[in-house]
């Protein structure tokens, strides 16, 4: 191992920063435009929603990616949550589909790092 454990501990810290800033510009960057969505013209129902980020080949594409990712996000999370002890993992399966993975993988992150740096 590497460093004392003041060092790791600083290193910790930082990456909970990171991960907590990360999660935050998440929420705001994809809130941002899902605010922008709903005060179109034509509704801001979950179907229009969906109709338009398969509009075209790139927004399927996309849209398609990000869907397996949090898929294999949700998976490893779980079992990384039970390695982990940690409580209430269920509630990422929300967050990441009704908030934005962009804001959930990040905060799982943090969380994660929380955790083992308690358990450390």
């Amino acid at each position: 191992m590497h460093g004392n454990g003041r060092e790791i501990r600083a290193t910790s810290i930082q990456r909970q920063y990171l991960f907590g800033l990360l999660s935050a510009v998440g929420l705001i960057s994809t809130w941002y435009f899902n605010i922008q969505f709903s005060q179109e013209p034509g509704g801001s129902g979950a179907l229009r929603f969906f109709r338009d980020i398969y509009a075209n080949n790139a927004s399927s594409s996309i849209s398609n990616d990000l869907t397996v990712v949090a898929i294999t996000f949700l998976v490893w999370s779980y079992f990384e949550a039970k390695r982990l002890a940690m409580r209430m993992w269920w509630l990422f399966i929300p967050l990441t589909f009704v908030i934005a993975l962009a804001c959930a993988f990040p905060l799982f992150l943090l969380l994660r790092e929380r955790k083992m740096a308690a358990n450390s």
